[in-house]
């Protein structure tokens, strides 16, 4: 294969490694916005639907490095990376490497040391969303090579970057996760017990979501409390939450509902208020967060 080096930035060659479900997406992205694109998977097979779209399967990892300026890599994590590209890194020379398989920010800032042209990644979509501006991909790592590539990473989705630190993007992408998981397990409580009052969920969802959108209100607003370092209680103290709280453990535990979530935020405000948080806002917790309660 032959080596397609190049600085024409407007359709850059690309290499995708890595096709499962979310590498697949990326690599059909890349090839509906007219990147030449060069795919390469342990399982050759995975790689089928791609080429009839136009891309080109490699015979071999290195191969895949040597086709492109660009070379994408999701794998399923870093133990992954390492055993796939090890043993090509002098083939890395003079390419960006754009790692988007999860990990942590220690594996980021580890794998950077492989090649200066290194971005760390995170993907925040499903695959069916990539290629399109409401799917959004965080980046880190190295500045002049996400100057770069940026119109063609800002194919796969809106594209952020965050700085020099290669282990931002998966520090955003894990702390995203987990607004997500901590939301989505507070839908499922609630729905768990509405539905013990006979209330179907998709009757419950439209007031989740519509409590959900206002509850961005108060993030804005105690994001600017953290910076502070001050928590005033402009909306409500720790110990009116604290009461309410009960009341949701109290009712759950009534209708037969696991209590192991309402207690656990029962007893991180519990914490707060033991530590000498009495009277301020629910910003405060993060201190317990913090280690210093």
């Amino acid at each position: 294969m032959t080596n397609t080096l190049n600085t024409d930035l407007g359709n850059a060659p690309v290499t995708v490694i890595g096709l499962g479900l979310m590498g697949k997406a990326l690599a059909a992205a890349f090839v509906k916005a007219g990147h030449p694109t060069t795919v390469w998977n342990r399982t050759p097979g995975k790689a089928d639907e791609l080429i009839a779209q136009g891309a080109v399967l490699a015979p071999s990892a290195a191969d895949a490095l040597r086709a492109s300026s660009l070379v994408v890599v999701c794998l399923t994590d870093a133990a992954a990376v390492r055993q796939t590209l090890g043993p090509h890194r002098a083939d890395l020379a003079g390419r960006t490497l754009v790692n988007l398989t999860s990990g942590t920010s220690d594996e980021a800032r580890e794998l950077s040391a492989w090649t200066g042209d290194y971005l760390d990644g995170a993907i925040m979509a499903i695959p069916d969303v990539i290629g399109h501006p409401e799917a959004f991909l965080l980046f880190s790592g190295s500045p002049e090579a996400f100057e770069q590539h940026r119109d063609s990473l800002n194919r796969l989705g809106t594209a952020t970057f965050f700085g020099a630190d290669p282990g931002l993007a998966s520090l955003y992408d894990v702390a995203l996760l987990g607004i997500m998981w901590g939301t989505l397990n507070a839908f499922l409580h609630g729905a768990a017990l509405l539905g013990a009052a006979k209330v179907d969920a998709s009757t419950f969802a439209p007031f989740a979501n519509q409590w959900v959108a206002s509850v961005t209100g108060f993030i804005s607003a105690y994001a600017d409390q953290i910076d502070r370092g001050a928590y005033p209680a402009e909306d409500a103290a720790l110990e009116t939450h604290l009461a309410t709280m009960k009341y949701l453990v109290r009712e759950s535990a009534a209708a037969g509902i696991d209590t192991d979530w309402p207690a656990r935020i029962q007893a991180l405000t519990e914490r707060a208020i033991n530590a000498g948080q009495a009277g301020t806002s629910y910003a405060s917790l993060i201190e317990v967060f913090r280690g210093k309660a």
